[in-house]
């Protein structure tokens, strides 16, 4: 099929499209081919003819006619000795071009592979191949030799680029390996490999040319733009494009006529011999040996000499291939390939990526062989990155929540906790902690951060980023759209000039800097082998379409809005959905909008368009990365990402072609659904399949796919739903747990958890295991609500554990807390599967809030001296911060914990309630005491400030007043006085400004 593009009203020039590829017609010869052909031949006679000719005629021998004697070396430099020299450099660079010409034209006539390479002759070969080319576009040959047409003027050393893209595939046998990944793809291809051997067996056909009738194909040469690939040459002759692995498998490593080999799917030359599965079929083919008068005498030779490598097809399946092969091949093509890098050798495996640590995690969910109920849904485990900018959204959504409860709640009581999920919410929250890679996301954005700070310094732009891969040993590999010379320190090279490496040693090295994010629309699409894909929807040149049935589809396009509303590595950015995701917004209202149709949608962007064409030219930028590098960066260029799930029809799908040719320079990009295929503009094509594969043939990638089903991202929103500041809360004050605060209630294990580490009723465990079963009971005590034993395993073992590890710390931990004296063991395992801890072993954190419920809802609430007496003791429980005295590089959990803002604001409230006790008594200094004693906890809490302030100016010390005024002042810094603050110092002293002045 020829590539489709669409007319724009904006002049800018269509751009090809990478598609499905499909036999495309034979190109009708111009009157300007013919135009182009004389010409060629007029340079090809004037330069083979012409030069040596006039050379003869007008200059003669240039060289001495005598035997070389000392003599020459006395005599003057004439202007003649400076004709003749200049002469046989003449004669030599004619020598040399028609060498190149005469190469050029055997490779045209011959059809087989590259060109041979004159030495030294670069751009002579170049110029010769071009003028070949045009003599013979009029011919059928024309496109046998010269698969650059589409590219004259760029170099011949195998870095052609077509507009859409620069990026090169590497070989490696990609496919083969993401093959061997899947159990239930593997065992199929075994299967099939297993069918072709019985059936060439059967026609006793085996590997060579003297037995049965093996059936070949030739490559056939390029036609314009287009070039045959395997999908191709699978769909004409096996009915189905998917079946190019058969192909590639029965091909790979097979030396080729041209001395070279098929080592990756997406990268063949014309000329190359192909054996097929036996049941193919087609005109094309050719049956040997019974088919062979229908070649030429040259085919069946090479069909013939390429038959006997046959027995060595089978080796090295699927390995990574050497990038230096790359050259040769990857500017033959004109469409963009988004190519996994090269591994480097990784003699610590300890330090490895988001797939290596959470793969041990993936491995739990064997429910009957770790001895628990259920698993967890593994599209949230499986996706580090999402899961790190959800957990960490949902975590600021909760801070938030409390501190504008804790401001609103004047006189009133509000909510300490925030509801606990249950059933699937509570699902989706336990694979949020398993599956998170936080640090892997903060380096992530430290390395690009960094880079566009180094590359701002040297004044260098950033440039196009079409996709990043996070490798297994840690590594950062950004692909760009083209070579952009030497990357700064201590970024390197990759695999070639279109690769930058950052290994991970040297991102952690990085500190923060302040730039802007200078490529928030990468997102993450899935994993092939042991690399992790994001790709970078802003830079595409044109519309991503993804195919697929509806149902796979919406679960790629959740994931997508997902992790771009929440990821950690963009600043600003804009995500519009269309056709889906209305439910989505809460995740991040100040990012994800809704439209509801195409039409909106068409009306929004080319208003949007307009205006970032009008900026950028005003600002003096080409497009939006040369603006993220200069003064304006962090208040322009944030991207726009439009999700449409539906595909668009008739004018409005040529409309969105037109919006989206000129997309990237402004920073917009568009992924679209479409139930065809077919979709006008479309610069990459993707499909999804049933079984989980993200497919884009002509890109070179079959992923495993990321995806948020509907179930699970029902269950994600509604954590976040429960969490919002706004909504009305239905929550009570009552703690999750309630201990007894009597001496009747006495527990057998007491762990004093604010402040310094301590427990009491347990012996200190023997050995170096001690830290970690410490750190397995806080975790415990902090989730009275049950912990799920993957998420116990990760937050100890956050790079990863094996189940028989993690089990064996279980039971170990079993065994230490021991039993009730009724045998009920203290560690146990409720109906979910969560292991909670029984009722006797508390922890300070639940006797404070059990303190504070039954002094303001309990209690307290009819006696006035009950309340003293429970506020008080509970006050005298707080010690310090949170486990004060943890060892550093432990309980790195806590940073998903909202309990760092919940103690705090416990405090505060105990402190306030204290304080109003003994001011209803007048007793100001009692108040002014605790109020100090809460504010060494919550120092920031402007409530205790303001309480503070008052029960000082109830003391009627004026001097006292306005020098916690003065400190007041001094401890707000730039930020100044908060407004509630100032009116009541207004209120209390109305001439605080100048006493403050006059203090400091």
């Amino acid at each position: 099929m020829a590539r489709r593009t669409t007319s724009s009203s904006t002049g800018s020039p269509p751009s090809p499209r990478n598609r499905t590829p499909q036999p495309l017609p034979r190109r009708r010869r111009t009157f300007g081919d013919f135009l182009k052909a004389f010409g060629a031949f007029l340079a090809l006679v004037v330069l083979l003819v012409g030069v040596p000719g006039a050379l003869a005629t007008q200059i003669g021998w240039p060289l001495p006619t005598g035997a070389p004697s000392l003599d020459w070396l006395q005599q003057e430099i004439t202007v003649d000795t400076f004709i003749n020299v200049l002469t046989v450099l003449v004669w030599f660079a004619w020598a040399q071009f028609t060498a190149c010409v005469l190469v050029e034209i055997k490779a045209a006539l011959s059809g087989v592979g590259m060109p041979n390479r004159v030495p030294g002759a670069g751009p002579s070969q170049l110029l010769a191949r071009q003028l070949v080319a045009a003599l013979l576009l009029v011919g059928a040959t024309a496109a046998s030799f010269t698969p650059g047409l589409s590219q004259l003027g760029h170099s011949m050393e195998g870095n052609q680029r077509g507009t859409v893209a620069a990026a090169q595939q590497t070989p490696g046998g990609l496919f083969g390996q993401q093959q061997e990944q899947a159990a239930s793809n593997a065992a199929a291809a075994i299967a099939e490999q297993a069918a072709n051997a019985a059936s060439h067996a059967e026609s006793g056909s085996g590997s060579t040319a003297e037995e049965g009738a093996t059936k070949y194909y030739r490559i056939q040469p390029p036609e314009g733009r287009h070039h045959d690939s395997l999908w191709e040459v699978a769909e004409r002759h096996l009915g189905d494009g998917r079946r190019y692995k058969e192909i590639y498998q029965l091909n790979k490593d097979r030396t080729q006529p041209d001395g070279s080999k098929l080592s990756e799917a997406s990268l063949i030359r014309p000329g190359w011999i192909l054996e097929m599965p036996a049941d193919a079929r087609g005109g094309d083919l050719v049956e040997m040996p019974d088919e062979s008068p229908k070649a030429s005498e040259q085919v069946q030779r090479q069909i013939h000499e390429y038959a006997k490598t046959g027995d060595q097809q089978q080796g090295g399946g699927g390995q990574q291939g050497s990038g230096g092969q790359q050259g040769a091949g990857a500017g033959d093509r004109d469409t963009a390939h988004i190519s996994v890098p090269q591994q480097r050798p990784d003699s610590d495996r300890s330090g490895a990526s988001d797939q290596q640590a959470q793969a041990p995690h993936a491995s739990g969910t064997s429910s009957e062989e770790s001895g628990f109920s259920f698993g967890l849904p593994e599209a949230l485990v499986g996706a580090p990155l999402l899961a790190a900018g959800l957990l960490g959204a949902l975590g600021r959504r909760r801070r938030q929540a409390l501190w504008q409860s804790a401001l609103g709640a004047v006189g009133g009581r509000r909510g300490m906790e925030p509801p606990i999920p249950t059933g699937t919410a509570a699902d989706a929250q336990d694979a949020l902690l398993v599956g998170a890679n936080p640090e892997g996301v903060r380096l992530l954005d430290l390395s690009l951060r960094g880079l566009a700070a180094a590359l701002a310094a040297e004044s260098r732009p950033l440039p196009t980023v079409y996709a990043a891969w996070l490798s297994g040993n840690g590594d950062l590999h950004l692909q760009l759209a083209q070579p952009a010379g030497k990357p700064p320190a201590p970024w390197q090279l990759g695999q070639d000039q279109t690769f930058w490496m950052l290994a991970r040693t040297d991102a952690e090295s990085y500190e923060d800097v302040d730039t802007a994010a200078p490529y928030p629309g990468l997102v993450s699409l899935g994993t092939m082998d042991d690399s992790r894909l994001l790709l970078n929807l802003e830079s595409v040149p044109g519309i991503v379409s993804l195919s697929g049935s509806e149902r796979d589809r919406a679960g790629v396009f959740a994931s997508v809005a997902a992790e771009l509303a929440t990821n950690g590595w963009s600043d600003r950015m804009t995500i519009t959905l269309v056709g889906f995701g209305q439910d989505l917004t809460p995740l991040a209202p100040n990012r994800l909008r809704h439209l509801d149709d195409i039409e909106a949608l068409v009306e929004t962007m080319e208003a949007e368009t307009r205006q970032r064409r009008g900026a950028l030219g005003a600002a003096g930028h080409d497009s939006v990365l040369t603006g993220r590098t200069g003064p304006a960066q962090h208040t322009r260029w944030a991207p726009h990402l439009v999700l449409l799930a539906a595909e668009p029809q008739g004018e409005d799908a040529v409309k969105l072609a037109e919006l989206a040719a000129d997309a990237s320079r402004l920073g917009i990009g568009y992924l679209v659904g479409t139930e065809s295929g077919d979709l006008p503009g479309a610069a990459w094509e993707m499909e999804i399949t049933g079984e989980g594969k993200l497919l884009a043939p002509l890109l070179g990638l079959e992923l495993d796919a990321q995806t948020l089903p509907l179930a699970l991202q029902q269950a994600v929103v509604e954590l976040f739903v429960e969490a919002d500041p706004e909504r009305e809360s239905t929550n009570t004050a009552t703690p999750p747990f309630l201990v007894d605060i009597s001496e009747q209630g006495r527990p057998a294990v007491y762990a004093r958890l604010v402040g310094p580490y301590e427990i009491i009723g347990l012996e200190t465990p023997d050995g170096e295991r001690s830290p970690l079963l410490h750190e397995a009971l806080a975790l415990l005590l902090l989730h009275r609500e049950g912990v799920h034993p993957r998420v116990l395993s990760s937050a100890l073992w956050p790079r990863g554990v094996t189940d028989d590890v993690r089990d064996a710390l279980v039971e170990r931990l079993r065994a230490w807390l021991g039993g009730d004296p009724d045998g009920t063991p203290r560690l146990g395992t409720d109906a979910s599967g969560r292991l909670t801890l029984a009722k006797s072993v508390v922890s300070d954190l639940d006797v404070l809030r059990s303190l504070y419920h039954e002094a303001t809802q309990g209690q307290g609430v009819n006696s006035r001296a009950v309340r003293g007496r429970l506020l008080t003791d509970a006050l005298v429980l707080v010690r310090g911060p949170l486990l004060a005295d943890r060892p550093q590089g432990r309980y790195g959990w806590l940073t998903h914990e909202i309990i760092d803002a919940q103690l705090p604001l416990l405090v505060a409230d105990i402190g306030l309630a204290l304080s109003a006790f003994h001011l209803e008594k007048g007793r100001a200094e009692k108040a002014i005491e605790a109020l100090n004693a809460s504010l060494n906890s919550a120092p920031a809490d402007e409530r205790l400030w303001n309480e503070l302030l008052r029960a000082t100016h109830a003391t009627g010390d004026t001097d006292r007043l306005q020098r916690l005024a003065a400190d007041l002042v001094s401890r707000s810094g730039a930020r100044g006085v908060p407004p509630r603050t100032e009116a009541l110092l207004d209120e209390l002293l109305p001439a605080w400004r100048s006493g403050v002045a006059a203090v400091g």
